[in-house]
């Protein structure tokens, strides 16, 4: 699989870096997972509370980003920003699986926007590129009915032209992780808050921390500019 990235996107103030990683088992989750992300998740605690979510210079990129192509905020939130309030509010990561809770806590930890998706549900490559439209985009949760997606916006296409990722705010039913996924597609997403090499420091903690704790063996991926 390839990531290709449209110049457009780029212009928007996207940073980004894709991660590849096959032979992880996420069949069953190891007390040394359990006990990593509980650590992380106290540290953070530590010194989180409403106002530093509120205040914090990367969220503030993600919504820039936004507004860069007219989506309101509400309804639109960051990923890292829901993250953030629900740990605030709950005191915990509500678990999931263990590939989404180990890129969840570096997430937390590093406020950038992150993602996991089956590469073998993905058709082809992935294209990052503005949204023409016609894309065929089936949300989690959204009960397998396609939802109109807008032109002019970005997204995580492949090549069926089905989006496995919308902004950096929902995935998809096609390519989410389930604990028979064992080949993966990271995606770390920064903004013009973020420099290239924090989201490459980030994306390399995240490879390094799945394959600690999950197994496998991967790399960055080289993204190609599109055409």
């Amino acid at each position: 699989m390839q990531l290709n990235l449209d110049p457009k996107v780029t212009d928007l103030g996207v940073v980004i870096d894709g991660v590849e990683i096959s032979g992880v088992d996420n069949s069953h989750y190891p007390t040394e997972l359990s006990d990593y992300i509980n650590e992380e998740v106290t540290k953070v605690l530590a010194n989180l509370d409403a106002d530093k979510i509120k205040g914090s210079p990367i969220i503030q990129g993600f919504f820039d980003l936004h507004k860069r192509i007219h989506l309101p905020k509400r309804n639109n939130r960051p990923s890292p920003e829901t993250l953030l309030k629900l740990i605030l509010k709950r005191g915990e990561l509500f678990p999931i699986n263990p590939v989404v809770d180990l890129y969840n806590v570096i997430s937390i930890k590093s406020q950038l926007a992150l993602g996991a998706h089956d590469i073998d549900h993905i058709a082809g490559d992935v294209n990052l590129r503005i949204t023409t439209g016609d894309e065929k985009f089936v949300p989690i949760g959204a009960n397998n009915e396609p939802q109109a997606i807008k032109a002019g916006e970005y997204g995580y296409i492949d090549d069926d032209n089905e989006v496995i990722c919308h902004l950096e705010t929902r995935q998809v039913e096609k390519t989410k992780i389930t604990p028979a996924t064992n080949h993966i597609f990271y995606i770390v997403q920064g903004n013009t808050a973020t420099s290239q090499e924090y989201v490459d420091q980030v994306a390399n903690e995240l490879l390094a921390a799945t394959t600690k704790y999950l197994g496998g063996q991967g790399k960055l991926l080289t993204i190609q500019p599109m055409q």
